[in-house]
Formats: C-alpha cells, structure tokens, sequence
C-alpha cells in the first residue's frame, strides 16, 4: 500500500476513527475523552492519512509556526502497518510550509526512535534543560 492521501480536515467520521485509536489502544492516551480530543485538533496542524477513502494514519502538530513546533498522536492503523505509511505521513509532516524554519521541533516516543532518526529527530542535546508537569491519571479523572 501506498500513495497515501493526507488530509487536514478531519470530518465527524474520521474523528471518531482517531478517538477510538487514542482512547483504547495509545499507551499515551488511554480514556482521552471526545471532547478534550475535539478541543485539541480544534488548536492543531492535523494529518489525516487515507488509503481507499479510510482514515489508516493519523499526527498532529501544535505549534506557534514560528519557532517551535512538537509532534504527537502519531498512529497507523494496525492492519495497515508495515507499508511505509508511517514514513509518508512523517514526510507530509515534515514539509508542510508551516513547519519549515523551526528552531526547536520536539516529539516524545518510547518506540520508534528508529522512524524518527530518519527525519533528523536527535535525543534531547541538553536534557537537563527540559522540565514538564506530567499528570498521567488526567484522563482517568471525572470530568
């Protein structure tokens, strides 16, 4: 398979395609509710990925389009991996117009380094610079 088709425009359909995969089967995002996943594609360079008309691969983007961007959601479909389609969807990524001239582009993975590597993705070079708050129970909580 490929020839993949990226689209920026996630109908009510797709959305649903992309919820059940982040809500039930992301080790990132398990429980993700609905809405929070609408408000965050709502702020979000998205690519949809299509094969046949289907949604088989899907990332986001959030960035200021100026200096700093960070990469997440990244899927493809089970029954669609290894087809390179992960790599299409990271070049349509990685040449959007929007995206080009970034002094920082982060992304966060604990099993694909080896995809990311390709597109020029480093570990950290000064890790001890970097902090975050992380709640990994969020989705997990009553709303």
């Amino acid at each position: 398979m490929s020839g993949l088709r990226i689209s920026h425009t996630l109908r009510p359909e797709d959305l649903a395609v992309v919820h059940d995969y982040l809500s039930g089967q992301a080790y990132w995002s398990r429980g993700i509710r609905l809405a929070t996943l609408q408000a965050a594609v709502a702020q979000s360079l998205c690519f949809a990925g299509f094969h046949s008309g289907a949604l088989v691969a899907f990332a986001r983007v959030i960035s200021d389009y100026a200096t700093f961007a960070n990469l997440v959601d990244v899927f493809v479909l089970p029954a669609h991996r290894g087809q390179g389609l992960a790599r299409e969807l990271l070049q349509a990524v990685m040449a959007h117009p929007q995206l080009q001239g970034l002094r920082r582009f982060t992304l966060a993975t604990s099993d694909a380094h080896g995809l990311y590597t390709k597109f020029g993705f480093t570990p950290l070079a000064r890790p001890e610079r970097f902090m975050e708050r992380y709640d990994a129970l969020v989705y997990e909580r009553p709303s």
